[in-house]
């Protein structure tokens, strides 16, 4: 029958062998981990529409025409749909011309 120092000597031997695995597994695991991380991860924006942005700018734009003194910011101006409509189909004329003349 074996000796109780025998016992504990093997147990602490086992241990020793355990650690060194544990080690060389948090080595890899840390290695892996910077390799294939890239950077931190950014914090999530959040979105603002295209109509929560036009807003901001349009008061943006007023604040700074206040600064500078002419307080009444003339609108965007914005293009009705037939004229838009003429446009493109001119474009589309052009375009089918250039492609015309290179074939």
């Amino acid at each position: 029958m074996p000796t109780l120092s025998g016992i504990v000597k093997q147990l602490k031997k086992e241990r020793d062998r355990v650690r060194k695995q544990l080690l060389g597994l948090e080595t890899a695991l840390t290695a892996f981990a910077s390799a294939y991380s890239g950077s931190t991860p950014s914090p999530k924006r959040r979105k603002t529409s295209a109509k929560s942005r036009a807003k901001i700018a349009a008061a943006q734009r007023a604040r700074w025409a206040k600064v500078r003194g002419n307080a009444k910011v003339a609108p965007k101006r914005t293009m009705s749909a037939s004229s838009r409509s003429k446009i493109t189909a001119a474009q589309r004329a052009r375009w089918a011309k250039f492609r015309k003349s290179k074939a």
